[in-house]
């Protein structure tokens, strides 16, 4: 068991809400380790699409607070794109209604206005400049951010948070969470998408089906992401062909010159989503102070700069 050190944290989890919040922790002056399973690039986040947008996520009324929080932050980052991995990209995002994203966002996405029929012409939607993340540049990042704070990262396996003999321990295990808190109302929702060589897309482009099948093209440096696929309660990380297929089909009946596209990879992620974001502290019988943080579902990095100064807050002292 490791030794108490006064004032310190451990943040158990790796991917960008864990890395965030470490971030923020280290930031405000406290000592920060972080504990993850998988190297940073090998973690949920890592297969992320990584657009900002609310996805998969309650409650909604503080997911929004959240997001726009988070927004701030990628918009600043975004000023310097190669180091931080953060770009802010036109789009369209399909089945959405000009009047509903004002509601929450008014005055606060860049170009929003309503998508013409030319650039949508499946319908309702709208047409904004989003931070889209490259999260193969932006985990090694934040951990380098971290580092240069005084924090540490380490790889090794929790099977009890009591494992971490700290003051304050906070618990960004996403899907872990369900097997180590335990808690069983997380669980996974599975998302394949294809990377393929990019025939020239410069936007990125969501749509839902009527069937509820969605389809969405993410540009990143180098690369396309053709997603995807949301299949309630599948564990399965193996990609599947048949899957694959289907996803290049709606791809490229939305993009044409997707079809044919060379891949270069199949990725596969399990969501982690519970019915809301459990972000609470927690004060054990010893005195140890346990922030809960998981259970982000799909909007993992787009809440994650707004979640982590809250969750910093509640990793205080008394």
């Amino acid at each position: 068991m490791e030794t108490r050190r006064s004032g310190e944290v451990v943040v158990v989890g790796g991917g960008v809400v864990g890395l965030a919040t470490a971030v923020v922790l280290a930031e405000r002056g406290r000592r920060v380790r972080v504990w993850t399973r998988d190297p940073v690039e090998r973690t949920t986040s890592a297969v992320a699409g990584a657009l900002w947008w609310p996805y998969r996520i309650e409650p909604v009324a503080s997911a929004r607070t959240w997001a726009l929080r988070s927004l701030q932050v990628y918009e600043e980052l975004a000023q310097r794109p190669e180091p931080t991995g953060v770009r802010l990209v036109d789009g369209v995002m399909g089945e959405t209604d000009l009047a509903d994203v004002e509601g929450w966002a008014v005055g606060r996405l860049a170009g929003l206005r309503r998508a013409t029929a030319a650039e949508y012409p499946g319908g309702t939607a709208v047409r904004a400049r989003l931070p889209l993340i490259d999260m193969a540049a932006h985990l090694p990042w934040l951990r380098e951010r971290l580092r240069q704070a005084g924090g540490t990262v380490e790889e090794r396996t929790v099977r009890d948070l009591a494992e971490a003999d700290a003051p304050v321990v906070v618990n960004c295990t996403g899907l872990g969470a369900r097997d180590l808190v335990p808690d069983p109302s997380v669980r996974p929702v599975r998302g394949q998408l294809v990377v393929v060589a990019n025939p020239g897309v410069r936007t990125w482009l969501v749509s839902t089906a009527p069937d509820g099948e969605m389809a969405y093209l993410f540009p990143q440096p180098g690369r396309l992401l053709l997603g995807g696929t949301a299949e309630e309660g599948v564990w399965s990380l193996e990609p599947d062909p048949a899957v694959a297929a289907a996803i290049v089909r709606r791809c490229a009946a939305l993009r044409p010159e997707v079809a044919g596209a060379r891949v270069l990879e199949h990725r596969v992620g399990l969501r982690p989503v519970r019915p809301a974001v459990r972000l609470e502290r927690e004060v054990l019988p010893d005195g140890r102070v346990v922030v809960h943080h998981y259970g982000h579902g799909g909007a993992g990095v787009t809440v994650a700069w707004g979640c982590a100064e809250e969750a910093a807050g509640l990793a205080a002292p008394s």
